[in-house]
């Protein structure tokens, strides 16, 4: 009797699987359309944050209590001296507006770094991966949001100032400001007066914001960007009162010439440097540049950094 021989090994080929009977729906189809996110749903979810949260409230409230209040507080003080008219109708605008403007400033840079110190950036981030595309709703909206209400503002002290210092009756001899318009006898304000004083100062007012948002994307932190804001404001000019050597002349008044207090008075035609025909169109253009290229340095910072 034979042992049996074993056959030789030979691998097993693996068996395809068989699809189950029945009809095949393919792949799975969720119920709810599904929309590809763009510049709109972003734009859309910024101007839910920045009107819902308490900080716009309060500092454009800010703003448009101490632009509004010191304005009639100089409206009062320049009635009180009588009809002499030594700065154009307008100009006491201006005296709130120093001050609104830091309010403005301080609500651009809350805008990106409350999101940090909240921790919020990174679930925005998430919903939008796309960075550029925040930071361009962010400063869509905030602009054109302080822009707004700055302008109105700047209008509403427009009227107020023609109402109470314009339509004084003065001779020749009554006013020496070299912005004083005066027609048929009476004071008054010309269009490119209006023009500066409300859109020009609008737009002025929120690139300081736009240029705070900025600088708060490149920080990341509250408290340091405002002190930096600040110091781009307030700074120049200070600065500017201490520089008496004659060598340093010319960049003395430059850097009175571009401060945020020349730029805005020149707006309101009552420049401290410039000439008469100072209009604020050079430090408007100015700032629109160093704003734009801020944003530039934001835009590429915020691209290649984890958060």
């Amino acid at each position: 009797m034979t042992a049996p021989v074993p056959s030789p090994y030979a691998p097993q080929q693996p068996s395809l699987q068989q699809p189950p009977e029945g009809p095949w729906y393919g792949a799975y189809a969720s119920p709810i359309p599904v929309q590809d996110t763009n510049l709109g749903h972003a734009l859309a979810s910024e101007w839910t944050k920045i009107r819902t949260v308490r900080s716009t409230i309060w500092t454009l409230g800010v703003m448009l209590f101490l632009v509004l209040g010191i304005n009639l507080l100089v409206d009062w003080a320049y009635t009180a001296h009588g009809p002499t008219v030594s700065d154009p109708v307008l100009s006491p605008g201006l005296f709130g507006m120093i001050l609104g403007q830091l309010a403005v400033i301080t609500l651009g840079v809350l805008v990106i770094t409350s999101e940090y110190s909240t921790g919020m950036i990174r679930t925005t981030f998430t919903a939008c991966p796309q960075r550029a595309r925040v930071l361009t709703a962010k400063a869509i909206v905030f602009f054109g949001l302080t822009f707004t209400v700055t302008t109105i503002a700047c209008t509403v002290t427009a009227l107020i100032n023609r109402a109470v210092i314009g339509g004084q009756s003065v001779s020749v001899n009554d006013y020496t400001g070299s912005g004083v318009v005066v027609r048929d006898g009476v004071t008054t304000a010309s269009a490119s007066q209006w023009l500066g004083a409300t859109v020009g100062v609008g737009l002025y007012i929120a690139l300081l914001g736009l240029l705070g948002l900025a600088v708060g994307t490149l920080l990341r932190h509250s408290a340091g960007a405002i002190t930096t804001m600040m110091g781009v404001v307030l700074l120049p000019l200070l600065i500017a009162i201490f520089m008496q050597s004659d060598q340093l002349r010319t960049v003395q008044e430059k850097m009175v010439e571009y401060s945020s207090p020349n730029a805005l008075a020149s707006l309101y035609r009552i420049p401290m440097l410039g000439g008469d025909h100072a209009n604020g169109m050079s430090q408007l253009t100015g700032l629109a540049v160093v704003t734009g290229v801020a944003l530039a340095a934001a835009y590429a910072v915020l691209a290649r950094r984890d958060v």
